[in-house]
């Protein structure tokens, strides 16, 4: 009966001590490359195909600029401070959501990153660069939170982003 309650007891400061520590735990920079994964095109090409930008308010596009250069520097909080001021400006801007995305799988939040990312699809042109690195991210966030077949079908999608224009073109 004593060596049940002691291996209960110890079984109780286990799960707590579990618990706590993973309340204290905090995601931290898992990959410093994250979001140069994100943005290169597959085989190292240049991006191809049909690109769709939409017209830029130059006050988000500073707040973006100065966003990437706080990234750079390895100031991920001030990044996101930033892209989020700019999100207030322009919420619907599909560009600005991938960037949050791309700074969120940097900083390791996986499922944020992953609904940024959609959501940047879902607004934007859903062909050309944007789309890539929107199933990319997609892909990186589903395959950290260890959906590996849901991250492949998104490496799928990214695929088919590109779309040729007409010849005349």
């Amino acid at each position: 009966m004593q060596r049940e309650h002691n291996f209960r007891g110890l079984a109780l400061a286990v799960s707590a001590s579990l618990v706590l520590a993973a309340c204290a735990w905090q995601p931290t920079m898992d990959d410093p490359e994250m979001v140069e994964r994100v943005r290169a095109p597959e085989g190292g090409e240049e991006p191809r195909g049909l690109q769709v930008y939409p017209l830029r308010n130059p006050a988000v596009q500073e707040l973006e600029q100065a966003a990437e250069a706080a990234r750079k520097a390895g100031d991920l909080e001030r990044a996101e401070s930033l892209l989020e001021r700019a999100l207030r400006i322009e919420a619907r801007d599909p560009e600005l959501l991938q960037n949050m995305a791309e700074l969120q799988l940097a900083r390791g939040q996986w499922e944020q990153a992953e609904n940024y990312a959609e959501r940047s699809w879902e607004l934007g042109p859903q062909v050309g660069d944007i789309c890539r690195r929107n199933w990319q991210a997609m892909a990186l966030a589903r395959e950290r939170n260890g959906q590996v077949v849901q991250a492949e079908q998104a490496r799928e999608r990214a695929r088919v982003c590109p779309l040729e224009p007409p010849e005349r073109f």
